[in-house]
């Protein structure tokens, strides 16, 4: 398969997967006359929308600047590849979740559900160390501008989402607020660990 071809299909998951999360917004019951308040009910639905677009969006402008930068791929990337546009496809699991249980209100379910959205972003994390680690040991695989960048400054940066991810889990079983913070400080790691990357990519 060549990075064209690979590039096109990863696109089309992202593209699939942020149609999906959208499709999570349905019209509420409501009586005639309360449709604000009922919409106004609906918040949970609508930050976990906005969480995971977010997300979702940073992964996908995160893979396409480096695999765009890559020389060319062989199998092995291109397994690797699959396996991390799965973990990323299962965000809208834990999405629906948290919103689902933060409607309910029971504490019990909400920790469930954020814990079970940490997972999801741990494993993703830790998919983007495994592309990192790989085509490091593998500098065919890689363009010049690659390897005359400081790119390799940068090959922890998933594994410090992956803490945070941890600590995200960890703070959730004692107090639900603090591991939400955790969780969405992985999540903006992940925007400024893109902005590192095409930094250093050159990309503007």
């Amino acid at each position: 398969m060549t990075k064209d071809r690979l590039l096109a299909f990863s696109d089309g998951v992202f593209a699939i997967l942020i149609t999906i999360l959208v499709l999570e917004f349905t019209v509420p019951s409501f009586k005639s006359g309360h449709l604000l308040i009922a919409m106004f009910h609906q918040w949970p639905i609508l930050v976990a929308y906005v969480v995971s677009y977010f997300y979702v969006g940073t992964l996908w402008l995160f893979h396409h600047d480096y695999f765009n930068s890559l020389k060319k791929i062989n199998r092995n990337l291109n397994l690797i590849n699959l396996l991390m546009l799965f973990t990323i496809t299962l965000i809208n699991y834990p999405m629906a979740l948290v919103a689902d249980t933060l409607s309910r209100g029971n504490l019990n379910d909400i920790r469930v559900a954020f814990i079970t959205y940490d997972l999801v972003a741990l494993l993703i994390s830790f998919m983007f160390y495994v592309l990192y680690a790989y085509s490091g040991n593998h500098q065919e695989l890689k363009s010049d501008l690659m390897k005359k960048t400081s790119f390799s400054k940068n090959k922890y940066d998933p594994l410090v989402s992956v803490s945070l991810y941890i600590l995200a889990i960890i703070a959730s079983i004692f107090y639900i607020p603090l591991g939400a913070l955790f969780l969405l400080a992985g999540i903006g790691f992940h925007f400024v660990a893109y902005l590192r990357l095409s930094k250093a990519l050159g990309q503007h």
